[in-house]
């Protein structure tokens, strides 16, 4: 199989965004590319045009490879729903929910089959594949049963590069621990290293280059600099201060609720376009102030997440601030809380069936959560009484919750099926939605913006199309690998097992 798996010393390296250039570089040189990732642990995730649920960074790698995400390019997606336990997706659908005991003897037979079969699709229809690892490779704990690292190297035969992040220190360390804790034969996959997230004078580290070189044999094929707010989606939440800048002292104050289980956080990342808008992500009462708009992000666990806002004395400020005519979005499990009661009946959020607990009562009516989760891509128009207007949107739903109002409340988008969705208040200071990717559609950001604007008595401004910003970001962040990057010889080893 022609591909290359690019591994890391520690969770955070900069795999997931090596990864997404790497896939462009090859699809601008004409290969059929596609990316790939066994095992994804992260509830940021991206749902396929056919309604299945995979990781986001394959979805956006499969962006940048110019091919359509599937479901064979992140078999096995793990959304962590409490410290102990974590939702199965398989093959896009919901499986179960298993602890982190009993998943790898449970699992591990199935899992390997079900590599082995998208190993093999993926092989008849691309022509080369970039296969992500997870965290490190030499995590003891968890090496005999691997569905992600090395097994995965192993069974598509490829060669490996090992990415360390030389910002957080210890480099030398951690490269030279990794290999040392590798068997003899999973050390000899390891055909090149990678100095990620390098800050100052490259000519400084020719001599930790060479020291490298020396000391494992392996060549160092590039020193990457760090790259600030390159505007590709994020994997994980470790990533989430250098995703999206926190501006300050801009115009607009805007506060996103930094939940513990939060999910799909690139809702978020379109601000980070707007000159105006400063975001601020809050975890504690104390750090609320007195902010323009405020933001519920999604969530694996609503119950769970709506609790800690309550332990932490932030619910009670968004309410304080709703009630003031702040400008409230609550987002798929943020839009839950804000209603009057959530009744887990099936048990599917908390594990405890039939559990009920008050919600922030912004809004009329109730959720009710059942077993079956609902994924689709989705398109509307927006619905309101304020004279906004009816603007095209898109996005995508994920979730198991399903929130009635009463009749008499008026609705925020009438769906293409005829359905419609959500809620918005008289004077849209309060909306609440499951359509993720709201905040992508740039001429509806610019009309809520332009509300808050007003009512602070700004200028109005203009749209900003960051969404057609995006095949730039790709093409610039594969430009600016290829720069620090040997391409020749990191392509040579990706072809190594050719024939």
């Amino acid at each position: 199989m022609k591909g290359i798996m690019i591994q890391g010393t520690a969770s955070d390296v900069g795999k997931s965004l090596l990864t997404t250039a790497i896939c462009r570089l090859f699809a601008n040189e004409g290969w059929r590319v596609a990316p790939f990732k066994s095992q994804n642990m992260s509830n940021n995730s991206y749902v396929t045009i056919h309604g299945e649920e995979i990781g986001r960074a394959q979805g956006i790698q499969a962006e940048a490879a110019r091919t359509e995400a599937s479901v064979w390019m992140n078999p096995i997606l793990l959304k962590p729903r409490s410290d102990q336990q974590s939702e199965i997706i398989l093959f896009g659908k919901s499986l179960e929910t298993m602890s982190g005991r009993g998943y790898p003897n449970q699992f591990y037979e199935k899992g390997i089959e079900v590599i082995h079969s998208s190993l093999e699709y993926l092989e008849q229809h691309y022509d080369v594949l970039v296969i992500e690892g997870a965290g490190s490779p030499v995590e003891i704990n968890l090496k005999s049963r691997d569905l992600v690292n090395m097994k995965v190297a192993e069974m598509a035969d490829v060669p490996v590069v090992l990415v360390s992040d030389i910002d957080r220190g210890g480099i030398f360390a951690s490269i030279i621990g990794t290999l040392e804790l590798l068997t003899p034969e999973e050390r000899k996959r390891v055909r090149g290293l990678i100095i990620n997230k390098f800050r100052g004078d490259m000519n400084l580290f020719k001599d930790g280059i060479k020291w490298l070189e020396e000391n494992t044999g392996v060549p160092v094929l590039g020193v990457i600099p760090y790259i600030e707010h390159h505007g590709i989606d994020a994997e994980d939440s470790l990533s989430l201060p250098n995703q999206i800048p926190r501006y300050q002292n801009r115009e607009i104050d805007l506060v996103v609720l930094h939940l513990p289980y939060v999910s799909n956080y690139s809702d978020i990342e379109p601000f980070a376009f707007e000159p105006d808008v400063s975001i601020r992500w809050v975890r504690h009462g104390d750090e609320f102030g007195n902010p323009d708009a405020v933001i519920i992000p999604g969530t694996k666990s609503t119950i769970n997440d709506l609790d800690y806002l309550k332990s932490v004395d932030i619910d009670r400020q968004v309410k304080d601030f709703a009630h003031k005519g702040g400008f409230l979005i609550g987002i798929c499990g943020g839009y839950q809380m804000l209603g009057e009661h959530i009744i887990d009946e099936a048990g599917s959020d908390t594990g405890v069936i039939g559990k009920k607990v008050e919600g922030l009562d912004l809004i009329s009516g109730q959720t009710v959560f059942h077993p079956v989760k609902d994924t689709n891509r989705v398109k509307g128009s927006i619905l309101s009484r304020n004279k906004r207007g009816q603007l095209l949107v898109e996005g995508y739903e994920i979730h198991l919750g399903i929130t009635t109002h009463p009749e008499s409340e008026q609705s925020f988008i009438q769906l293409e099926n005829g359905r419609t969705e959500g809620y918005c208040n008289e004077d849209g200071t309060i909306i609440g939605t499951y359509f993720h990717h709201l905040f992508h559609n740039d001429d509806w950001r610019n009309e809520w913006l332009n509300l808050i604007r007003k009512s602070k008595g700004l200028t109005l401004r203009a749209p900003i199309y960051a969404g057609h910003l995006k095949e730039e970001r790709f093409d610039s962040l594969a430009e600016r690998l290829k720069e620090n990057l040997d391409w020749t010889l990191l392509k040579e080893i990706s072809f190594e097992s050719e024939g």
